[in-house]
């Protein structure tokens, strides 16, 4: 993916981030937790090196979903923003959605097939899988 400097921001405008480099990876993802942490069907990640993502006001609260993973959104209009696991410290997962300008990071595949919806339609284009796309989660 080329380089990109894009912002973003919660409903609110309490929390505004900045995103420099590429992405590491965009995902759409099925599972369940990313479904109740939206309240969506599905949930589109954007995914940074940790050190390319700055926030330049508001903090995020922090809700650790399960033992590996947490869930940052804003304390004051609810909007989910990250996802951050122990298994890629290095990493910092943002939901597209969230973007001033989210086409920038239209997803290339689909993750967490085997927790998808009955009625939800998949996108034959995108690379799909039953799981993670990666070894480590």
């Amino acid at each position: 993916m080329n380089a990109i400097h894009a912002e973003g921001g919660c409903l609110c405008g309490a929390i505004r981030y900045r995103v420099r480099g590429a992405a590491v990876s965009t995902t759409l993802c099925h599972c369940r937790s990313c479904r109740l942490a939206c309240g969506g069907p599905t949930l589109a990640w954007a995914i940074f090196r940790k050190d390319d993502v700055e926030f330049l006001h508001g903090e995020l609260t922090e809700y650790r979903s399960s033992p590996p993973a947490h869930r940052g959104f804003c304390g004051t209009c609810g909007s989910a923003l990250t996802y951050r696991t122990e298994r890629r410290p290095e990493q910092l997962d943002l939901t597209t959605a969230t973007f001033d300008h989210p086409e920038l990071f239209a997803p290339e595949k689909e993750i967490y097939l085997a927790e998808k919806l009955d009625w939800e339609v998949l996108h034959p284009s995108m690379a799909q899988f039953e799981g993670s796309s990666r070894k480590d989660g």
